[in-house]
């Protein structure tokens, strides 16, 4: 399996996890871009949202239900950002849904 998250989520590659269950994992960013940077993924191999169909909804519920008690796990109670960028104009780096968490500082309004 060539897939970077694919392989951390099989255990093939260590990651410090915050979270994680049956269908989904989530472990800190290597490369954080604010003081909290968690990513979440699912442990099935999905490329990204452009391929999410109706057959993934109780998946991406849960994954959005498991995000604010990530936040509150990690005190951010000021906020949190959630983002999944989608193909590579939008900054997709590896091919594998995933969402970030971002937090612990007020966070720049603008758009990269």
């Amino acid at each position: 399996m060539d897939c970077l998250f694919c392989r951390i989520a099989a255990g093939d590659i260590p990651s410090t996890k915050v979270y994680e269950d049956d269908a989904i994992l989530a472990f800190r960013d290597i490369n954080p871009q604010a003081p909290t940077h968690i990513l979440v993924i699912p442990k099935a191999h999905i490329g990204s949202v452009a391929e999410l169909t109706e057959e993934h909804a109780a998946l991406v519920g849960h994954i959005f239900a498991v995000i604010p008690q990530i936040a509150r796990q990690e005190g951010l109670t000021g906020g949190f950002r959630v983002v999944s960028n989608c193909g590579p104009d939008a900054g997709q780096s590896v091919p594998h849904l995933h969402f970030h968490i971002l937090g612990g500082k007020e966070l720049s309004l603008e758009m990269a």
